[in-house]
Formats: structure tokens, C-alpha cells, sequence
């Protein structure tokens, strides 16, 4: 007889045996799943499913994003469930790249908590993607779960959320791999699967999903199953289900009805594709071939006539069957004719389905993915640079896809055999810092290359002969030893600038080939960049105090001698002054006095003759045109009664304008507040409004030729970049439209009307929702979200890059359907890279291709719809000058070959739709009249 110890001994080994199993078969049973609480601590296992739980550090390290949710009691249950993390971001995606196996098929979920938390502040959106195919877009006003299936292509998956409004989030994630389970017949490897139903029809207690189900998918119970039929439930563990693709415990339960079972689920009011699995097992065991036969509808479509269980002797079937539909789908099972039983239904999918489309990418439908070995490198590019640059933004923000479903900042992207490649990778100014990346040299498809302004050190890396490189610009940096003769050598390179590295070699200026624009290596000091920072600095510093000190002694002792009697001038008006310190440019620091005049409406009256020359109407008012008593000419605008615009613009304007004045803004002569009439006066401008000059009134309009609209276009680029990088604040104009840049005699632009501007917002401002432009300029992110940014000027600005290209107006309903918006018209020829067909008719054949195409493309890049793709005004101007740089080039060139008596086309010679002229000389080029010559600027994509 054994032992009482004994006996235990057996059975706690016993016990151990049984628990070892049990955790093998757990470990087993999940084999590829990824379950991630996000923000977790640690990792541990959910005590209800058995499901192993991991922190998600691995993707994302920085904690600083992690939010608790104190307000779900269900939550608070379990170790570390009650947190998300939460992305705040500028822009763009955030993305869990996870592991996957080629061709096998996969279900992802992700679970999105926590909106009542972010709903106090803003509301919040974002689009979820699974690789570039976006499935979904949560929204803040309610908690979230979002599922789909999709085929692995490759040995990863990212999984992304992509910002809309607000910070993205995310509590869990999952990824199950679906064994056996052939969900995606006959669909194409973009396709995903979003889960919209998955029912398990009579069961009304709580949802199915692993270990129940391998696979983890949640059957959600029928909560309207009482109102439909009959429920059944029997115990299914002794029946045979042949092949069944739902658990056992979820064809337990079923609906029946002695006639009519029906089932209605709402969907998205959009039209879209659905596939729609219905699920069969007979439960009653004294049911034969025979009994139950019905007919099943979806939306009123028969899809199976006289269906049986029992047909082929089996007793569970499924039927699969794809609809399109919009709002509801009904599920209609009907007896049939001589079925001695109802209708029965055990569970039902609805699966809606999602391809890559323009809603959520910017390339056409055949652009199914981004070039397999342009996405390895982007991320060995990204690893790299990331050693160095932990903390840096921008590659923080680079996750995904680096093409689709929009490019990464600072990358540029283009269609290339069904497939997006890279071809701009712009990296100016973004304070990196170690080598530059090996892997660069291995973007086989880029064409542009500017790694200017950063911080970068070590060698340059060689590149191979097989680059599409055009153009170069490393200048600005700390890099060390010689330019590489694979660099200097790449067939295709237009343009190479490396000046300002003070620790690289200067290679001799015969070592380029005479068609290579470049900056020879030169500087604007023999100083380091460090050095002459801290000598302007301190130099700038001392002169402002000095100025600063003399200016304010100066303001005082006059003031003092002049406050008796007040100022007035020799007319006895009065005078409003303010007395601020302007960067009129870069190299000149000064004190200026902006004096703004006070009229009185007898002046006005005198120096209008009563109003006698009327030259403009806007939401103001009426202008008119008049003469001071000085001969001044000027331009008077009056606000008229039934005016849009209030005492509030009226006094936004002529406050903004007594504190700012630069030659490219219109500036503010003097005003009139008397008897409850609002006058603003101007220098008259002898060459009206840009609008004028380019689709007016015939007696207005004059034809204005290639360089002078390349000079306009600069003139105004530089009056909104001295607003938007105004010293006290940013200052957003908010209406820029062509009929508010004006020329003066020599054709100077000056961007004038600012009732509307604003100085940027900053964080704690009240946010206006008052949303103030033009229809056609208006940017249309700006007017959905009411946030306002200066890239909203940008994009007006591009509308008028555009009219300044096109000679078209911003909206004209007179024309075709298709060609009402400049915008979009514009944009499809530019795509097509058709840009002579769009170019005003009254200067074709008097352009500069390549001048012409900067401008294009900076336009283009202005008009993107997404807010964060816009470049900076600043970048807008270097392009600008360097596009005016190469028409005055090239303007000069055509002369000399005049004076030489040589018959020549100027555009003779083409080459891949871009017109590219003969080398006027191997030295650099002159610098522009305009702006000072600089390292080229990337194109702006």
C-alpha cells in the first residue's frame, strides 16, 4: 500500500505534468500571435483568455505619450490595461511594423480607447491603415475597434495610424495569423478586409474568441435575437462539424423561424464592396435530407434558391457571397415550398472591402505599393541617420511606407511602372548630425539630393555610376576630406554645391565638367560656419544695443522738446508715430520711424476732388483715386455702408501696419476716422493689381512677359516670407489672392489688404473659428479644420503661382465643368508633366523651360492638400530667385547670341520635356539683381 507521502508526491507530480501541458498547449496555440497593450509595464497574461501580452517599447521606447484612463472600471480590473498611448504629432503616420510570413493571411486589430479623454480638448480623427490600404478612420466621439484581414506580400506588416485632426492613440494591438481560413479568394494582395459584423447568432452572453476560437476572432453576441426568431442551443461537443470555420461554441447557438428569418445591419453610407459569409449546422439530429430547405437574399437578391444543410450528407455548410451596398444590408432566409422546417442561421461576417485609393493616397489606383528596394533603404537611410539623431522629429516621423499612401517629409515621390519610387530626398536644415548615410547612394531612382545646413561630419560616401542624380547640394556642413571623383563624375549631374564645409578640400575648378553648376566649394567668409555665426552674433548683438541706446536717448530728448505743443506737421495734422526696430535685410540694422498720418475728411474730400476718380471695389469698400497737397499720388479707400468688413479690420489694419514695413508690402500713408466714415490711405500703384494685369478689363490689361511675372512672383514671396518671419510674430496675411499684390511704376510687387490678417496662433490662444479668404484661394484644410497656420497663405500663394503660369482665373463657371477650378485643372496637366499645354498662350515660346518648371513645381507643392506637405515660404523664395537666376541667365545667353547675328531658336534643344540650354560658362552664375546668389535649393515636390 503506498505512502501518504508517497501519494502526495505522485500526486503534485501529477499536477505539474498537467500544468506543463497546459502551458505548452497555450505557448502552441498562440504561434505567431502579437498581442501588444500599449504603454504596459511589463508583460503578463489576460487570466481570461490565456492570451500573453507584451509592452509595445519595442516600437516605441519614449513613454512620454502614455495616458491612463481613470474613468473604465472593467479596465482597472487587470495589470496595465487602462493606458494608450498617444501620438502627438504635426503630421503625417505613426506605424507598428510587425513580422509577418509571406502569402500567409493575417488578421490585425487594433483597439482605440480613451476618446472621452481626448474630447475635452479637441476633437480628434485619424485614418488606420494596413500597409497603404486604409480601412478605417476613428474618431474621438466614441471607443473604438477596428479589424482587418489581409495577405502578407512581404515579411512585415506596418500597421499605421495617420494623423487627420488631434493626436492619434491606440490602447491594444493584434495580430493573428489565419490558418486554414480563405477569406481572400480571388482578391488582389492589396486588399484588405475590414471586419464590420461578426455575429453569433442566438447567443445572447458574452463574445467567442480564443481559445475558443484559434484564431482570435470575437464572435459578438446577437443582442436583437429575441426580436428575429427562436433561439436554439444545444451542446455541439459530440457533433461533427465537417471543416467549420466558426468554433464549435459559436455553431451551438442558433435563430430559427417557422417561415421568415431576417437580419439587418447598417454600414457605411458609402457605396462600397461587401463580402458576406453565412454560416449553417443542423441541430436538430432528427432532421433529414429534405426537412429544411429555404431560399437566401441579401438585399433583396436571391443568392441560393431551395438551399439545404443536409443536401450533400454533411450537416454544416457556409455560403460566401460578394454585394455592393450602401447604409444596410438585409439577410433574408425564406422557407420553401414543401420544408417541413423554418429557416435557421448560426452565425454571419460581413466584411467590407478596402483597396488603395485616391481618398487616402495621392497616386492613381494603379499604384498598388512603393518599390520594394526603394523602401529597404529608405529605412536603412532612416536606421542611419537615427544613430546620431535619436531625438530628431522628422525621423521620428518616418514610419511606413515611405511613398504611400503620402511621402515622408523631406522625400518627394513618382510613378514609375505601376509602382512609386523615390526621387527627392530634401534633408536642409533639419539640424542632423554624424556621416552622412552609405545607404543614400543606394536610392536608385533619386534625381535631387540637398543635405545643406545640418551638422553633418566625416567623409563624403561614393556613389555609383548608375545614379540619377541631377543635382547635389551638401554645402553648409563640417565634412572632411576630398570630393569623390564618382560624385564629380555622375552622368546625369546638373548642379553640385558644397561651400561652407571648412574641413573639406576644395577641388580645382577644371575638375568639373563645364555643364555642372556649382559653387566651387566657396563661402561667404573663410570662416568656419560656427565661427562666423559667433562673429555675427556678436558684432549684430553690439550694434543693436548701441542703436537701440542712441535710438531710444534720441526718441526721449525729442519728446520732450515736442511734448508741449504735441507733433503735428507743417499742415496741422497730427501725427501717429512708432518707433520699432526692422530687418529691411539680412547685412542692415536699423531704427526706423513708421509715421502714419491723420486726415480729416476735408482733406479727403480735397484730395479725391469729392470722389471724382473711382478705381477699385473690394469687401472694404470703394477706392479712389486722389493727390496730397505735396503732389503725392494716392489711393483712398473708403468703407461704405453695406461693407463686409467692420471697424474691426479697419482697426487690424491700420495697427498691424504702423508696426511692420517692408519694400514688397504696401505700406499705410495715413487714415480717417470722422463722422462714423473709415478711410485708409496708399501710395497710388500706376500699374494696378497683378489680377488687373493678367485677366482684367482689356483697358487694364497689358501683357506681361516671362521674367516680369518671375519677378512679380518673387517681389510678393518675399513680402510674405517678411511677414511670416516677422521678428515679434508670425503674421498670417490670409487673404492672398492677385488682385492683392499691386504694382507700383517700376513694377515692384507689393502685397497690400491686410483687414484679415492675423499673427499666428499660439498655444493657449482662443482658437477662431472664423474662417476669412477668398473661393479659389482659400486653403481647403484650413477651412474644414478652422486651424489656422501660415501654410494656409502658401497655398493661397500657389493658386497665384498658378494664374501667373496660366494666365487663368481661380474659379470661372463660364467654362467646361472640368476646368471651373485652376486647381484642379492645373493639376492634372502638371501630373502629365504636360506644363507647355498649360502655359498662358500670350508667352509661349518666351520662357525658359527650366525656369518655367521650378515654378511649376513650387506651385504644385504649395497646393498640396495636406497642410505639412506645403514648403515654407523662405523655401519658396530661394526657389523663386534661383528660377529668376536662370531666366536672367538664359535671357542674357539669347542676347549675346543676337549681338553675334546667329539665327537661333531659344528652344531648340529638348531633352525629357525639360529644355535645357547650351553651358554659358563654367564659372558659377552671376548673382541674381534681386537676391543674393546662394547654394541651390531643393525643387519642392
Amino acid at each position: 500500500m503506498m505512502e501518504g507521502s508517497d501519494y502526495f508526491i505522485l500526486r503534485l507530480l501529477e499536477w505539474f505534468i498537467l500544468c506543463f501541458f497546459i502551458l505548452v498547449r497555450s505557448t502552441c496555440g498562440q504561434e505567431g500571435f502579437v498581442s501588444l497593450r500599449c504603454c504596459s509595464d511589463s508583460n503578463f497574461t489576460d487570466q481570461i483568455t490565456s492570451i500573453n501580452w507584451t509592452p509595445d517599447d519595442s516600437w516605441f521606447p519614449n513613454k512620454t505619450g502614455c495616458r491612463d484612463e481613470p474613468n473604465i472600471e472593467a479596465w482597472k480590473k487587470h495589470k496595465d490595461y487602462g493606458k494608450a498611448r498617444i501620438f502627438n504629432i504635426d503630421s503625417g503616420k505613426r506605424c507598428y511594423r510587425l513580422t509577418s510570413i509571406k502569402e500567409q493571411d493575417y488578421l490585425v486589430r487594433g483597439t482605440f480607447l480613451f476618446g472621452d479623454l481626448l474630447r475635452t480638448t479637441l476633437d480628434t480623427s485619424f485614418d488606420v491603415l494596413v500597409g497603404v490600404t486604409g480601412i478605417s478612420r476613428v474618431n474621438s466621439s466614441e471607443d473604438s475597434e477596428v479589424e482587418g484581414i489581409f495577405r502578407a506580400t512581404k515579411d512585415h506588416i506596418d500597421f499605421c495610424l495617420e494623423k487627420v485632426q488631434g493626436d492619434p492613440y491606440i490602447s491594444k494591438l493584434e495580430l493573428r495569423p489565419l490558418k486554414d481560413l480563405n477569406y481572400l479568394q480571388n482578391f488582389s494582395s492589396t486588399t484588405v478586409l475590414k471586419s464590420v459584423h461578426r455575429i453569433d447568432v442566438g447567443n445572447t452572453g458574452v463574445d467567442i474568441r480564443y481559445p475558443s476560437d484559434k484564431s482570435d476572432r470575437i464572435w459578438k453576441p446577437d443582442t436583437n435575437s429575441t426580436a428575429r426568431g427562436s433561439r436554439l442551443s444545444v451542446n455541439v461537443s459530440n457533433y461533427s462539424a465537417n471543416n467549420a470555420t466558426p468554433p464549435l461554441e459559436v455553431l451551438q447557438t442558433a435563430l430559427y423561424h417557422s417561415e421568415r428569418l431576417e437580419f439587418q445591419e447598417s454600414l457605411d453610407k458609402r457605396d462600397y464592396e461587401y463580402r458576406v459569409f453565412l454560416y449553417f449546422f443542423e441541430l436538430n439530429k432528427t432532421s433529414k435530407h429534405g426537412d429544411r430547405v429555404f431560399d437566401i437574399y441579401i438585399n433583396n437578391e436571391k443568392v441560393k434558391e431551395n438551399f439545404e444543410i443536409l443536401a450533400n450528407g454533411y450537416n454544416y455548410k457556409e455560403v460566401v457571397w460578394d454585394v455592393r451596398a450602401n447604409g444596410s444590408l438585409n439577410l433574408t432566409l425564406i422557407k420553401a415550398s414543401g420544408s417541413l422546417f423554418g429557416p435557421i442561421c448560426n452565425a454571419y461576417e460581413i466584411l467590407q472591402v478596402r483597396e488603395i485609393n485616391q481618398s487616402y493616397g495621392e497616386f492613381d489606383l494603379q499604384v498598388q505599393q512603393t518599390d520594394e528596394k526603394d523602401v529597404e533603404v529608405a529605412w536603412r537611410v532612416r536606421n542611419e541617420l537615427l544613430v546620431s539623431n535619436q531625438a530628431n522629429a522628422v525621423l521620428e516621423s518616418w514610419s511606413g511606407d515611405p511613398c504611400l499612401p503620402k511621402p515622408w517629409q523631406g522625400l518627394a515621390c513618382a510613378l514609375h511602372n505601376g509602382s512609386a519610387i523615390i526621387t527627392s530626398l530634401n534633408l536642409s536644415s533639419m539640424n542632423l548630425q554624424g556621416s552622412i548615410p552609405h545607404s543614400i547612394t543606394e536610392l536608385a531612382n533619386i534625381e535631387t539630393l540637398n543635405m545643406s545646413y545640418n551638422q553633418f561630419n566625416g567623409s563624403i560616401p561614393e556613389f555609383p555610376d548608375s545614379s540619377m542624380l541631377k543635382s547635389v547640394d551638401i554645402s553648409h556642413n563640417y565634412l572632411a576630406g576630398s570630393l569623390p571623383e564618382s560624385l564629380i563624375s555622375l552622368p546625369h549631374l546638373q548642379s553640385l554645391y558644397f561651400g561652407c564645409n571648412p574641413y573639406l578640400d576644395k577641388e580645382p575648378q577644371s575638375s568639373f565638367n563645364s555643364t555642372i553648376h556649382t559653387d566651387n566649394g566657396r563661402c561667404d567668409s573663410n570662416e568656419s560656419p560656427r565661427v562666423r555665426v559667433s562673429v555675427i552674433a556678436t558684432v549684430a548683438c553690439g550694434s543693436f544695443l548701441f542703436t537701440v541706446t542712441v535710438g531710444v536717448i534720441f526718441v526721449c530728448i525729442y519728446r520732450k522738446k515736442s511734448m508741449p505743443r504735441g507733433r503735428f506737421d507743417g499742415k496741422g495734422h497730427q501725427l501717429t508715430e512708432n518707433v520699432l526696430i526692422y530687418l529691411p535685410s539680412k547685412d542692415d540694422i536699423s531704427i526706423k520711424s513708421i509715421t502714419i498720418e491723420r486726415f480729416t475728411l476735408e482733406d479727403i474730400d480735397t484730395a479725391t476732388e469729392n470722389y471724382k476718380t473711382l478705381i477699385g471695389e473690394g469687401g472694404f469698400g470703394s477706392v479712389y483715386r486722389g493727390t496730397l497737397s505735396d503732389g503725392q499720388e494716392v489711393a483712398v479707400k473708403v468703407r461704405s455702408a453695406t461693407s463686409t468688413q467692420g471697424t474691426r479690420e479697419f482697426e487690424n489694419e491700420l495697427n498691424l501696419l504702423s508696426e511692420i514695413r517692408h519694400e514688397n508690402l504696401v505700406p499705410l500713408l495715413g487714415h480717417c476716422s470722422e463722422n462714423d466714415q473709415q478711410i485708409l490711405v496708399y501710395p497710388f500703384m500706376s500699374n494696378g493689381s497683378l489680377q488687373d494685369r493678367l485677366y482684367g478689363e482689356p483697358a487694364k490689361r497689358k501683357t506681361l512677359d516671362w521674367p516680369t511675372r518671375l519677378s512679380i512672383a518673387l517681389g510678393a514671396a518675399r513680402g510674405l516670407t517678411y511677414l511670416h518671419t516677422n521678428a515679434k510674430r508670425c503674421i498670417i496675411h490670409r487673404d492672398v489672392k492677385s488682385s492683392n499684390i499691386l504694382l507700383d511704376h517700376s513694377m515692384c510687387a507689393k502685397v497690400a489688404d491686410f483687414g484679415f490678417s492675423k499673427y499666428a496662433p499660439q498655444e493657449g490662444d482662443c482658437v477662431s473659428l472664423e474662417v476669412r479668404g477668398t473661393a479659389g484661394y482659400l486653403d481647403p484644410e484650413y477651412y474644414s479644420t478652422q486651424q489656422l497656420s501660415d501654410k494656409s497663405d502658401v497655398y493661397s500663394f500657389g493658386v497665384v503661382l498658378l494664374e501667373i503660369v496660366t494666365g487663368r482665373e481661380p474659379l470661372n463657371i463660364h467654362r467646361p465643368r472640368n476646368e471651373w477650378s485652376l486647381v484642379e485643372w492645373a493639376k492634372a496637366y502638371i501630373r502629365d508633366s504636360q506644363i507647355d499645354e498649360m502655359v498662358d498662350p500670350s508667352i509661349r515660346g518666351g520662357y525658359h523651360a527650366e525656369a518655367m518648371w521650378r515654378v511649376v513645381e513650387v506651385a504644385s507643392t504649395c497646393i498640396e492638400s495636406d497642410a505639412a506637405s506645403r514648403p515654407l515660404m523662405i523655401d519658396i523664395l530661394r526657389e523663386l530667385d534661383e528660377a529668376l537666376i536662370i531666366e536672367t541667365n538664359a535671357s542674357e545667353y539669347m542676347r549675346s547670341i543676337d549681338s553675334l547675328g546667329t539665327s537661333s531658336n531659344r528652344f531648340s534643344i529638348v531633352m525629357e520635356k525639360r529644355i535645357v540650354l547650351p553651358p554659358i560658362s563654367s564659372s558659377p552664375s552671376e548673382p541674381s539683381p534681386i537676391l543674393p546668389q546662394g547654394p541651390s535649393p531643393p525643387q519642392p515636390r
